[in-house]
């Protein structure tokens, strides 16, 4: 006997697709603007905080490309859809920033051997925009990222670039205030470690689950706990917790019950309404065992964690 369920996430927005078309549409403009006054302004932190932007606007796509793709309906080809489509596009987000920043980092070092002059005030109005420009951005992913992999990592990119955009702001200021040439490249080097250290988090999170790790907030200890703890639940084996997407966790498990006397519908509406509401599991799967048909289970076996 199995219980199988699929509930929606009453957290966040149905759709943030009105949020992905503002954000790149805002993006895409910005980058053009910014790319254009860097090069007049002889800056490398400009034409790299353009050249990240940029990136972000792919970014962007993928994300908004893994969350359509998510929501497409299941088939007989793809039995629980097309859900993971939003991890991948999170891993993918995460390893464009990595190599974006590793280019940035090496031009920035060659450019600290002979620092140029730039344009101050240039690059202070730009970068200023750029501050308003993310944050606008980070703004309408916010109500997500809690619940969303895939959506944090819209919002933490658009909220370090708003971030980073300040950082080259201070860069002018001390440029004109001291004619540093050097300082240009220095931040560079700065917006590139404070982007790395952002994205770090999200790559590793989201090779964990490519791999069907179970995720970070579900403590599987605590799972069985709760299992086991069920009236009449005598044992729990087989037990696997992975995600099925970034918004969405799966569980399955053999559960043996000690008494065949014991409301089989009873414990299945428990075991899901608890995982529901102390984990944020939507999608169970139970396998009701008797203890003789227990003993011959085989994955009951040196089962450990599974």
């Amino acid at each position: 006997m199995s219980a199988g369920h699929d509930h929606g996430h009453g957290h966040a927005p149905a759709t943030f697709n009105r949020a992905f078309a503002i954000g790149i549409a805002l993006n895409i403009a910005f980058v053009a603007i910014e790319a254009w006054y860097g090069w007049q302004a002889n800056s490398l932190a400009l034409l790299a905080d353009a050249g990240h932007n940029l990136s972000d606007v792919a970014g962007l796509v993928l994300a908004w490309g893994g969350t359509l793709a998510g929501k497409l309906r299941p088939d007989a080809r793809h039995t629980y859809g097309w859900k993971r489509a939003s991890i991948l596009a999170a891993f993918f987000n995460a390893m464009l920033l990595l190599v974006a920043m590793g280019s940035l980092a090496w031009e920035a070092i060659n450019r600290l051997g002979s620092p140029e002059a730039t344009k101050g005030w240039t690059i202070i109005t730009v970068a200023g925009i750029g501050i308003v420009v993310n944050t606008a951005t980070a703004m309408l992913f916010m109500r997500g990222r809690k619940n969303d992999l895939n959506i944090r990592g819209a919002f933490l990119h658009m909220a370090a670039d708003a971030l980073v955009s300040l950082g080259v702001v201070i860069g002018g200021a001390l440029y004109l205030w001291q004619g540093w040439a050097w300082i240009d490249p220095v931040m560079s080097l700065a917006i590139a470690v404070v982007i790395v250290l952002g994205t770090w988090g999200l790559f590793k999170q989201s090779l964990h689950l490519m791999f069907d790790g179970v995720p970070a907030d579900v403590d599987l200890a605590a799972v069985r706990t709760l299992l086991l703890s069920l009236p009449g639940v005598g044992e729990v084996h087989d037990l696997h917790v992975w995600a099925m997407g970034t918004s969405e966790t799966a569980l399955t498990a053999h559960v043996v019950l000690n008494d065949q006397g014991t409301d089989a519908s009873a414990v299945l509406h428990e075991a899901e309404h608890e995982l529901h509401e102390h984990f944020e599991i939507h999608h169970v799967t139970l396998q009701l065992e008797s203890p003789a048909y227990a003993e011959l289970c085989a994955l009951r076996a040196g089962s450990g964690c599974c």
